[in-house]
């Protein structure tokens, strides 16, 4: 089952992660636009949110099918494309359904998985059922391409992240409000993988009512060798491994682990 919970729970979740500056100014867009211009057809994007990947794929000229499991994020994604062009909304088909149990009758050329959204997938079972579902989705030649973080040890036990840690400054929205965002991770369950993630946002209104709201959600953590022992379970084998979206080796110090992957 898929786990997008928090974004259905809150719709202001949905609104709000397109005015997070850490996302807006993420460098995995050219990354992903630049894939999908590689490839020969469609782009399946899992866990396309609100279209920040999604919609300048499509502006770029590429025929895409955005899936997610958030409602939220889904009404998001629609309003934004209805300020595009009438050629790059043409170019866009969302679905909603879970990314572990889907089938859209067509192949694709390329299948993304964007800003960590496989580690949303907490069992095996989902993981396996997610990277089959893609399998079979996938046209001859094609590639999934995705990103995971780079696990930190660090991040993964010390207590000193239990505490809350300013993120993002004070940032204004529309309608005259503005947020401040927070971060902390709540529960570190080793033995799972699963680290307990929390934003905590601090909403002022344009009345000066002020508002704490928490984003809570497990968040599965992969490391390098299990990853790939899952795509080879899955029928895949790893045609490049990136530490960064510049392209950059896997190196101690990456931050990032981003697999290109093809059908074995």
């Amino acid at each position: 089952m898929n786990r997008f919970g928090p974004y259905d729970q809150n719709p202001l979740f949905a609104e709000l992660y397109d005015y997070t500056p850490v996302y807006a100014s993420r460098a995995d867009v050219s990354f992903y636009v630049t894939a999908a211009g590689r490839a020969n057809g469609k782009v399946l994007e899992l866990g396309c949110g609100s279209g920040r990947i999604l919609i300048p794929t499509a502006a770029a000229g590429h025929d895409c099918v955005g899936l997610d499991a958030s409602r939220n994020m889904l009404a998001r994604c629609r309003e934004k494309l209805s300020a595009q062009p009438p050629e790059v909304q043409r170019r866009v088909r969302l679905v909603e359904t879970s990314m572990t149990d889907f089938n859209l009758g067509e192949s694709f050329a390329l299948v993304t998985i964007p800003f960590r959204g496989f580690q949303h997938l907490l069992e095996v079972e989902e993981q396996v059922q997610c990277l089959l579902a893609i399998r079979r989705h996938l046209a001859r030649d094609a590639r999934l391409v995705f990103d995971v973080f780079h696990p930190n040890p660090q991040y993964l036990h010390d207590p000193a992240f239990h505490e809350e840690r300013e993120e993002t400054p004070e940032t204004p929205l529309p309608g005259g409000r503005r947020f401040r965002r927070a971060w902390r991770l709540a529960a570190y369950r080793r033995a799972e993988q699963i680290n307990e993630v929390e934003f905590i946002y601090y909403v002022t209104h344009a009345d000066g009512r002020q508002e704490r709201i928490v984003e809570s959600f497990p968040f599965r953590y992969f490391f390098r060798f299990e990853m790939e022992h899952l795509l080879g379970r899955c029928g895949f084998r790893v045609a490049a491994l990136y530490g960064d979206f510049d392209r950059s080796p896997l190196r101690n110090d990456s931050p990032e682990m981003i697999f290109v992957a093809e059908k074995d």
